[in-house]
């Protein structure tokens, strides 16, 4: 009986050592971390377009029938070039009737001043005459102002971005001809959201452009003007001036896409910066990240976040401070307390 009883023990100590024999051993995890820093310098891109310097829609000041449009789509064009014509005859027959007025009313005001200086005529006389005379001078003047008017001509040098009109049109006045538009830029555009307005006034804030057709090249710029309402959801609208463009190696024409980067000083103390990879946010709520201590073990943190900015990064305003090691790979089924290996 003793024997049959050793026997049994022995069979389950055997039994129960293959059973830990054939546990699993838990593999220490390997992951990812990056060393929380500050913010310090806050970067927030935005899409973005060159616009003219120097854009002007031409018109004529005068009604009448387009005689010729000079120019075409596309053409380059030199400051005081023709652009188009109007057919001047009915001005220039109000230009003659005018010049006709002019010229006998200042025969007539010179026969008063004569006859005024014999005293053969009375002074309100006289006066009246050099009325009549100022009218038709400046009657005269302006018809020949309108005849000059017919010819439309460029105010500066450019590229004609569009033509609304062909030969022998009929317009009115303010009708838009032609759009001119200058070929080089220094001028980039963008929208804003409400929340960012408050760095444009800021000295410390720096603006860089990049360029689709100049990748890995960063003009600086700087504010030329912002909107102080917006008219949509799209945001506000903000203008730069690129400063320093080296025009012999760079050229910078409007419809350009480009990508502004708004670089500004954080302003929240203590506030640090993560990859966007190393938050964490669950179906029930709650942003966290999971932080290695000091034995190489992780511990699920809850955090603040404030602004994303850039395109990889977010502001941690509270939970994590400047040095902690925070996980941002490998992170599947980890859990709390595990011991992780971190890879270099």
């Amino acid at each position: 009986m003793v024997r049959l009883t050793l026997l049994l023990l022995l069979s389950a100590t055997f039994a129960a050592s293959c059973r830990r024999a054939a546990a699993p051993v838990r593999e220490v995890r390997p992951v990812k971390v990056v060393v929380a820093s500050h913010a310090q310098y806050l970067d927030q891109d935005f899409a973005g377009l060159s616009t003219p310097d120097d854009a002007v829609n031409l018109a004529f000041k005068v009604s009448g029938q387009v005689l010729r449009v000079a120019v075409s789509q596309g053409d380059s064009v030199g400051k005081g070039a023709l652009i188009a014509e109007l057919d001047p005859r009915d001005i220039q027959l109000q230009v003659d009737a005018d010049r006709s007025a002019y010229e006998q009313a200042r025969s007539q005001l010179d026969r008063v001043e004569r006859l005024l200086a014999h005293q053969a005529v009375s002074r309100q006389e006289y006066e009246a005459s050099r009325t009549r005379f100022a009218q038709a001078r400046s009657a005269y003047a302006n018809a020949r102002d309108l005849l000059k008017e017919t010819k439309l001509r460029a105010p500066f040098s450019g590229v004609i971005e569009r033509k609304y009109v062909d030969n022998y049109e009929r317009v009115q006045a303010g009708q838009t001809i032609v759009r001119l538009v200058n070929p080089v830029t220094t001028t980039v555009s963008f929208t804003i959201p409400e929340n960012s307005l408050s760095a444009l006034s800021l000295p410390t804030t720096r603006f860089y452009v990049e360029f689709d057709n100049y990748r890995g090249v960063r003009f600086e710029a700087r504010l030329k003007d912002n909107a102080k309402t917006s008219s949509d959801a799209s945001g506000f609208p903000v203008s730069l001036t690129l400063t320093d463009v080296d025009r012999s190696r760079y050229r910078i024409s409007p419809g350009m896409s480009c990508t502004i980067t708004m670089q500004r000083v954080d302003n929240l103390a203590g506030a640090v910066s993560l990859p966007l990879t190393a938050i964490y946010a669950p179906a029930e709520g709650g942003d966290y990240v999971w932080i290695v201590d000091s034995t190489d073990r992780v511990r699920r943190q809850p955090v603040t976040l404030g602004e994303i900015y850039g395109r990889d990064r977010v502001v941690i305003d509270r939970g994590v401070e400047p040095g902690d090691r925070v996980v941002t790979a490998g992170v599947y089924q980890l859990q709390a307390g595990e011991q992780v290996r971190i890879l270099k």
